[in-house]
């Protein structure tokens, strides 16, 4: 019994000069052993500077100061992991039993590089391969069955996040928080993150089911939440070791405009009806490539709803390429102030009957995305007016959209073409249109307060403006176009009445025709040859349209075909004032030229016909017009030379 108590005693005493070595022991030699364990085990270097820290029962842990740890050869110079403190502790009895039960991993001021390049993650860990001694005998060698790896707790304070995929960095986040827990090996890995933004913090909660799976690259059921100001997202689905997803998506935020300045886009305004407040579900699949495609998606954006399906390239800005479709497309207040104190509050509009209006117009939105969206609708309301059925297709590229209408309906007809507006150097607005069966009393009214002329047109429209305002556009237009309307009405004045020789200003003029061209420029519409033809009278017109200052100074002429014995009786009508109540009087200073030319002539052809009579009683011959006199007198000389002939000879 005596030999069994000193073995024993001498095992303590060995086990306690171990332990009081490795306590004695220099905290430099400690971190150059752990070092070689480490590379040894991992093929990766890490270096420990300052005093290094150990505990051995229950824990056995490790403190120590600044830390790095190598990078993948393949990857960039820069560490995997650095730190300014590290403490690391694992289960002591259960790294006894051959597992691996990580008690704590906690950092100060961490950053963590995670690069991804063809496949290969930076965070895969090997040993360095070894070579078999010489003597060794054939055959593999039995290997030990692999003891579990869990984790209870990893805290990083403070922390750097980047990811760098091929080569580019997909995100750099600073100020991060992060905690994770992996008690056992059939439990779920828990993430949980935190990162301060403008407006708040950005949570994010994430959970792997099966993390060893995961981790040797079989697809993984995934969680994942994000919380952000303004808004949180949503996913439920699976994963797979480079990051690709498919699964279900939820998107909703209660200011798009807040959530957007927590993520880098500050000062960016969302219009109102695209999703100030949005509420996104849809099957959601995202490649290694960075393209996210959404299916059976449907949009509640703002009080509009919208369905179809989106490909989305993440980049800067976001490549979209998407097929929708809408019932009623309410977007008339688009321009209007956002709700948040951070965007700035449109100016109130211009009364219509006063001018155009000089509040800003906001286009920013135009940089939010570049790509093709291609929008069906039974109806699109915009500022000022509200489109039918219409088939539409938005191509954005830098700042510049141009609408391509395939085609849309307007003023119960049909426009065709497209609309270009362009925000890279200010605004500009522009188009080539071409319409059939447009209503134009809908038109003109809708565009220029006028309500006088009715009937249904077709016509082609080519027009440029550049502004920050809708008075500026609408003051700079160029362009030209032609119209032509088949019968309609004109409201103000009855033609019958005024070329009855009434006053012409109650009533209505009913046409079969209008056909007309015009040029634009610097906000004024020109045209000379305005025709409209009606059953008994015959109308031209020319003026100007002062589409800026929104008057008219036009002369209307119309023209009795079958007055004055077919000739024709014109009495001309101007057209004067602003465009809300322009004044419609006939112009009497044509009227009097008019009569005055009329009977000037009267009195000339009165004169000639006593001149034929006279000079008819004179020469005894009848005369009907001047070339008559000249040969009559061209006779009577003759005849009376021959008669003074005869006689100079002696004849009778």
């Amino acid at each position: 019994m005596k030999w069994l108590l000193r073995i024993l005693f001498l095992l303590v005493a060995v086990f306690g000069l171990v332990i009081g070595a490795l306590l004695l022991m220099p905290g430099d030699k400690l971190a150059t052993i752990l070092a070689e364990q480490v590379r040894a085990q991992t093929g990766r270097d890490l270096k420990l500077t300052g005093d290094v820290n150990l505990s051995f029962w229950p824990v056995l842990g490790m403190e120590t100061g600044p830390v790095t740890f190598g990078n993948a050869s393949w990857a960039g110079p820069e560490p995997m992991l650095s730190a300014e403190s590290l403490a690391v502790g694992v289960d002591a009895s259960a790294l006894i039993s051959g597992d691996l039960r990580i008690k704590r991993v906690i950092a100060e001021n961490p950053v963590l590089r995670l690069e991804l390049s063809d496949g290969r993650g930076n965070w895969e860990l090997s040993a360095p391969a070894t070579v078999a001694p010489a003597n060794s005998t054939s055959g593999a060698t039995p290997q030990g069955q692999q003891g579990e790896v869990t984790l209870d707790h990893l805290k990083l304070t403070n922390a750097r996040l980047l990811y760098i995929e091929n080569g580019a960095t997909k995100f750099d986040f600073a100020n991060v928080d992060l905690a994770a827990s992996w008690p056992n090996i059939a439990a779920p890995l828990k993430v949980h993150a935190q990162m301060a933004v403008p407006g708040g913090a950005v949570d994010v909660d994430l959970s792997i089911q099966d993390l060893p799976a995961y981790a040797s690259g079989v697809v993984t059921p995934l969680d994942l939440t994000l919380t952000a100001p303004g808004g949180d997202f949503a996913f439920d689905g699976r994963v797979n070791l480079a990051g690709e997803m498919a699964g279900s998506l939820r998107a909703k935020t209660t200011s798009t405009e807040l959530m957007l300045a927590a993520f880098g886009q500050a000062g960016m305004g969302v219009p109102l009806g695209l999703g100030r407040a949005a509420d996104v579900s849809a099957q959601m699949t995202y490649t290694q490539n960075g393209r996210i495609s959404l299916r059976n998606m449907v949009a509640q954006l703002d009080d509009n709803r919208l369905t179809g399906e989106a490909d989305i390239m993440i980049s800067d800005p976001p490549q979209i390429t998407a097929r929708l479709d809408a019932g009623d497309l309410d977007l008339s207040r688009f321009n209007d102030g956002a709700a948040t104190g951070g965007a700035s509050q449109a100016s109130p509009a211009t009364p219509q009957n006063e001018g155009w209006s000089t509040a800003p117009i906001d286009a920013s939105a135009l940089a939010l995305a570049n790509g093709r969206i291609r929008l069906k609708a039974n109806s699109i309301a915009v500022p000022g007016l509200t489109l039918g059925p219409s088939d539409l297709t938005l191509n954005l590229d830098r700042s510049r959209a141009v609408l391509q209408m395939n085609p849309a309906t307007l003023f119960s007809g049909q426009l065709n073409g497209q609309v270009v507006a362009n925000n890279r150097n200010g605004l500009s607005v522009g188009g080539n249109l071409t319409a059939d069966g447009i209503n134009v009393q809908q038109a003109l009214s809708t565009l220029g307060g006028i309500e006088r002329l009715s009937g249904t047109g077709s016509g082609s429209f080519e027009f440029l403006g550049v502004g920050q305002t809708e008075d500026q556009i609408m003051r700079s237009l160029s362009g030209k176009g032609r119209v032509d309307v088949g019968r309609g009405v004109i409201s103000g004045f009855d033609l019958d009445r005024l070329m009855g020789r009434g006053g012409g200003e109650a009533g209505t003029t009913v046409f079969n025709s209008l056909s007309a061209s015009f040029n634009i420029d610097q906000g004024v519409l020109r045209n000379d040859d305005l025709l409209m033809s009606l059953d008994n009278f015959r109308a031209d017109g020319s003026g100007r349209v002062g589409i800026g200052n929104r008057d008219i100074d036009y002369l209307f002429t119309p023209v009795a075909l079958r007055a004055n014995s077919g000739n024709g009786i014109a009495v001309p009508v101007r057209i004067v004032g602003p465009w809300s109540n322009p004044s419609i009087k006939p112009d009497l200073t044509k009227v009097i030229e008019a009569a005055a030319e009329g009977k000037a002539k009267e009195l000339e052809d009165e004169a000639k016909q006593k001149v034929f009579e006279k000079v008819g009683n004179e020469l005894d011959t009848t005369i009907t017009d001047s070339d008559q006199i000249e040969d009559a007198i061209k006779n009577k000389l003759e005849d009376e030379l021959n008669k003074g002939i005869l006689k100079l000879f002696g004849g009778n």
